[in-house]
């Protein structure tokens, strides 16, 4: 999006720069990445990425700590089954991204739109090895000295030390978990490895726990060893659908602390679309408040409300996809405007279009964190939807400081 830095990226890069990329990030990440990576980062005008930073905060403000805050919180109650509902809730989320895609408006200028917002981990930790990775493999410091990942006066050690904080709060690194259903399957893993790297934590698959009281603890080496802390990555849509019996339940009241409340995980969420009002928000309902179908539904999305990775996502529903949904689960969908993601990125293979996600750590202010990017030329923009195409896929966001 940066004309000049674009052309002269593209114009250097060659094959053999991408395949050491690519060899040098699974060598930093420590295995295998199953996802597809961009052959190139993403490089956006710095007002564009402080507008988005904005906006976010803004839609934060309006959710939590503005004057409807109260009653939004009391709303979202409803979102969290009991089975789920954990005791010793934060007053706010730990972590929260909010993601945009850029389109044209009709001056022709690029502008954000929300896609999502969550208050759940992501990819923290892979983020910044990803950018770390296109600045080495590519020599983006001779490209344009200036690029930068991080907000101004952050560096790489800055923000390490706030994700150690957010995720060990100060406890022994043995006492705190990374948990998730059956992690070294998980696409993820790569984001895994590189927090236990970082911070000396332990993986666990949440379903090897064991629970004795109201503590829970882990098996190393034949011992157990008592959880402190959990860095908790468990996607409970993935857990319903797996069916998976768990030692505890997240409803007991244990003796743990959660680095990421799991309540967040419903409370901010494609749930609080509808309540969002900005212009950066598109028109969106929940499926049950909808009176009438839309006479052109191909102009909109449905999506589940608890779904990530795009699972159960419909692009252009037919009158036949939202009439199929039964009464009873309606409240679980939401019906949103389609947005047209304008094609910003010029590539080899043609213009690409972006999805950026601002991600916060939220401790007594919102500090931000790297700019994670999703490019595809695809129907949707997730790294599976676009799999069989060259310049796309995973990426970063730059920009000069």
């Amino acid at each position: 999006m940066i004309a000049e830095i674009r052309r002269r990226f593209n114009s250097t890069f060659t094959p053999e720069k991408y395949r050491h990329f690519l060899t040098h990030l699974d060598d930093r990440c420590g295995t295998h990445i199953k996802f597809r990576n961009s052959e190139t980062p993403c490089f956006f005008p710095k007002a564009l990425v402080e507008q988005m930073t904005a906006c976010g905060r803004e839609l934060i403000e309006q959710l939590l700590t503005g004057p409807a805050s109260a009653e939004y919180r009391r709303r979202s109650d409803a979102t969290i089954p009991p089975e789920f509902n954990a005791p010793g809730e934060t007053p706010q989320p730990l972590f929260v991204q909010v993601d945009f895609g850029l389109i044209r408006n009709v001056a022709g200028e690029i502008e954000p739109r929300l896609v999502e917002i969550q208050g759940f981990a992501s990819l923290y930790a892979f983020q910044a090895a990803l950018a770390e990775q296109y600045r080495e493999s590519y020599t983006l410091d001779r490209l344009d000295p200036s690029l930068r990942f991080l907000p101004a006066g952050m560096d790489l050690d800055a923000y390490y030390a706030l994700l150690r904080r957010a995720i060990l709060a100060g406890h022994d690194p043995e006492n705190v978990v990374l948990m998730e259903i059956d992690p070294f399957d998980q696409k993820t893993l790569p984001d895994f490895l590189v927090t236990q790297k970082l911070f000396g934590i332990k993986i666990v698959n949440v379903s090897d726990i064991l629970k004795q009281g109201n503590q829970l603890f882990y098996q190393h080496n034949g011992k157990s060893v008592p959880i402190r802390r959990i860095y908790n990555r468990v996607i409970v849509d993935e857990l319903i659908r797996k069916n998976r019996a768990l030692p505890f339940s997240f409803g007991d009241a244990l003796d743990v602390e959660w680095a990421g409340h799991p309540n967040w995980f419903f409370r901010l969420s494609k749930f609080s679309i509808p309540f969002l009002k900005h212009p950066c928000v598109p028109k969106t309902w929940f499926l049950h408040e909808v009176d009438s179908l839309p006479a052109d539904p191909e102009n909109y999305v449905l999506k589940p409300l608890y779904s990530f990775a795009g699972i159960g996502v419909i692009v252009g529903p037919t009158r036949d996809d939202l009439q199929r949904i039964p009464p009873e689960n309606r409240s679980q969908y939401i019906l949103q405007e389609r947005l047209s993601f304008a094609p910003v990125i010029e590539t080899p293979c043609g213009p690409t279009q972006a999805e950026a996600r601002i991600m916060f750590i939220w401790f007594d202010t919102l500090q931000q964190g790297p700019t994670l990017v999703r490019t595809g030329r695809g129907k949707m923009m997730g790294v599976d939807y676009n799999r069989n195409m060259d310049w796309v896929g995973s990426s970063a966001g730059f920009y000069p400081g």
